[in-house]
């Protein structure tokens, strides 16, 4: 659903000679995952100073206009390797520019730019340590924490360094580090969000001249020309540099892991795309998954002998899948279903889009969707949504749908309540703000509230069958929103929201 937010995604390249324009793309295809900002940092060897410099470009809004100025690559942005992120802050700090990342700095030991998903939750308690130290800081953002943990490390080597600095972090990481020399990509211990590794053959087939990246998802590496190779695993850091393309492989450090693996189940169920392979397996296969397992969980009405099949829509975009396994699973166990769009979806709706005076929740609705009478009208509807989080969406949606002409209107929701707020990298809204809660987790009266006939949720056990059969993984998944119960600690009195620094 539109009410649940990520912070980013991040693209990597190494050895590629037209890195700035591979970055481009590839933050292009990572455009859902992050549309305050964009940025890219380049890394050359400036002859006239002798010494590699990081040229760095970034702004607000969505990459196609951040980087519309071609000359950008051709005069700035050059060098073979870079770093690239796609940003979506929370709540009232999308305006401060200094929070824009890649960040970058010089120290000691040379240049380095990061770029960083996730949340870390002992964000406060190591930037009040800094800032009785007399830690200065340029930005609201955690990320930074990570290059002042760097930068005052005690540790000789850059990668101990950076190992030292992660060590002291809980929470979500998933980091794009670019030093002078190498690319350096990690995960943090729990794995909790994705980030996977590609190469792009060279032209002349000599493996030296390979280039390699690094991608929140792999549909970033599709438009890139990119190979998927393999996730990073998590707790796992690698440094990618041309010794290690030299040499066939590239160093690779595993950090200690107290509190297991913990991947992120909402990317599955949400954020990422279909044509995505994360944490191991396709997006689409664990939304279909999903989708069989919900016709089980709250199949749809069954209708009288003449009553025509209920139909079964989905609330584009994120659902669509789910709902494809929703309806063949529900004719399998030998239900009627029948499959229609019914609700159409603006895609060149901007945040811009609803001048001052029309700022309702209804009409910023209706300017993102709209209904299909024809396929509506007179009939028993049956609504697939991936997710509800405050329902105010959705009971639009819904109201719509009646207002179409819909006999009956029936909701479905591909995963299970949502009960408790995300501390790992998902801006979700506060535990009294959840529609479950506000209801005591009473499916009835969410229904009423709503405004459906019914309302069905995916169980948790459901849940957990269908993503681990769907993806064979030894590893474990967090659904502490669904569940409450967190891997990692966290501080509950400590609010997400960036201006509170």
């Amino acid at each position: 659903m539109s009410e649940i937010r990520e912070y980013c995604g991040i693209f990597g390249i190494f050895n590629a000679v037209d890195a700035a324009h591979k970055i481009y793309m590839g933050l292009h295809a990572l455009q859902h995952r992050g549309q305050e900002s964009a940025g890219i940092v380049t890394s050359v060897f400036d002859e006239k100073r002798g010494k590699k410099v990081m040229p760095v470009h970034k702004a607000p809004g969505l990459v196609l206009d951040v980087f519309k100025d071609p000359s950008v690559f051709d005069t700035k942005l050059l060098g073979t390797a870079g770093i690239g992120h796609n940003r979506y802050s929370t709540s009232g700090a999308a305006d401060n520019h200094s929070n824009i990342q890649p960040f970058l700095v010089h120290y000691r030991d040379g240049n380095l730019a990061l770029a960083h998903n996730g949340n870390i939750s002992n964000a406060r308690e190591i930037r009040n340590s800094f800032i009785e130290r007399g830690t200065l800081f340029q930005s609201t953002a955690d990320s930074e924490l990570v290059l002042h943990l760097i930068s005052q490390s005690t540790r000789r080597k850059q990668t101990d360094q950076i190992t030292d600095a992660v060590s002291q972090l809980e929470g979500a990481f998933s980091l794009a580090i670019m030093t002078d020399d190498s690319l350096i990509a990690l995960r943090d211990p729990n794995g909790f969000r994705p980030l996977a590794i590609g190469r792009i053959p060279s032209a002349s087939g000599n493996p030296s001249e390979d280039a390699w990246c690094v991608a929140s998802e792999t549909c970033a590496f599709d438009l890139v020309g990119a190979e998927y190779v393999r996730d990073v695993s998590p707790g796992e850091l690698i440094v990618i540099n041309q010794k290690g393309i030299d040499a066939g492989s590239f160093e690779s450090y595993q950090l200690a892991q107290n509190h297991g693996v913990s991947q992120c189940v909402f990317e599955y169920i949400y954020f990422s795309r279909p044509d995505s392979k994360i944490f191991g397996e396709m997006v689409d296969k664990v939304r279909r998954k999903m989708g069989k397992q919900l016709a089980h969980d709250a199949p749809v009405p069954s209708v009288e002998k003449g009553v025509p099949a209920p139909i079964v829509i989905s609330v584009p975009d994120s659902s669509n899948t789910a709902t494809l396994g929703y309806v063949s699973e529900c004719k399998k166990i030998g239900l009627k279903a029948k499959y229609e769009i019914g609700l159409i979806r603006n895609h060149y709706v901007g945040r811009t889009f609803i001048s001052p005076g029309q700022q309702s929740r209804e009409q910023r609705v209706r300017s993102k969707f709209n209904t299909v009478e024809g396929v509506l009208k007179d009939r028993i509807v049956v609504m697939v949504d991936d997710s509800i989080v405050r329902g105010t969406t959705a009971r639009q949606l819904i109201k719509m749908v009646r207002d179409a002409g819909a006999k009956e209107v029936h909701f479905r929701v591909a995963s299970p309540p949502v009960v408790s707020p995300c501390f790992y990298g998902m801006d979700f809204p506060t535990e009294e703000e959840l529609l479950a809660n506000q209801h005591g987790e009473d499916v009835d009266a969410m229904a009423k509230w709503l405004g459906v006939d019914s309302l069905g949720y995916l169980t948790v056990e459901g849940m957990r069958e269908a993503v681990t059969v769907a993806n064979t993984s030894e590893h474990g998944y967090c659904d502490a929103c669904f569940s409450r119960n967190y891997p990692v600690p966290v501080d509950m009195s400590v609010s997400k929201d960036e201006n509170e620094w």
